[in-house]
């Protein structure tokens, strides 16, 4: 994928160029191509005089940035103790099963990324799953298909 340098030169100046925000640089470029490509990388770096290694460093330390084209919306399946104790791993096996997908992948239509988290602070609700910033309760295996259509419907329109 190319990247549009224009569009990152923006996102550098609009931190002044400042190197102590390489990390907001890079969340901003992955809310643009929905991950963080080398190329970016390399450009960002290369403008704030930072070896490329570094950048690189700071791009794979952070679960939130990913180097691999992630889908338009995110599924957290929590995995906590309290969501664990009350069937967070079944959720999570029918989510790779309807998506057709592992944990940590995205869909071939770029619609879904599966991922789990430890905790997601709403253990009264558990077992949770967050579709982006929504959250789902209580989720059963039943209602993981349903999940999938309600957003599957959103991206169609």
């Amino acid at each position: 994928m190319e990247v549009d340098t224009a569009q990152l030169d923006a996102i550098i100046e609009k931190y002044n160029g400042d190197r102590s925000y390489m990390l907001a640089m890079f969340q901003d470029v992955q809310r643009l191509y929905r991950y963080l490509p080398k190329q970016a990388i390399y450009h960002i770096c290369k403008k704030l005089e930072v070896p490329f290694s570094k950048g690189y460093e700071v791009a794979t330390f952070y679960k939130t940035l990913s180097l691999k084209p992630r889908g338009k919306h995110t599924i957290h399946v929590c995995i906590g103790t309290a969501c664990h104790l009350r069937g967070g791993p079944n959720i999570l096996e029918t989510f790779e099963r309807e998506l057709k997908i592992k944990t940590g992948g995205t869909t071939g239509d770029g619609n879904f990324t599966l991922e789990t988290v430890n905790c997601l602070g709403a253990c009264a609700l558990a077992p949770l799953v967050r579709v982006d910033e929504q959250d789902f309760g209580k989720a059963t295996q039943a209602i993981v298909k349903k999940i999938i259509d309600e957003f599957k419907d959103e991206v169609k329109s």
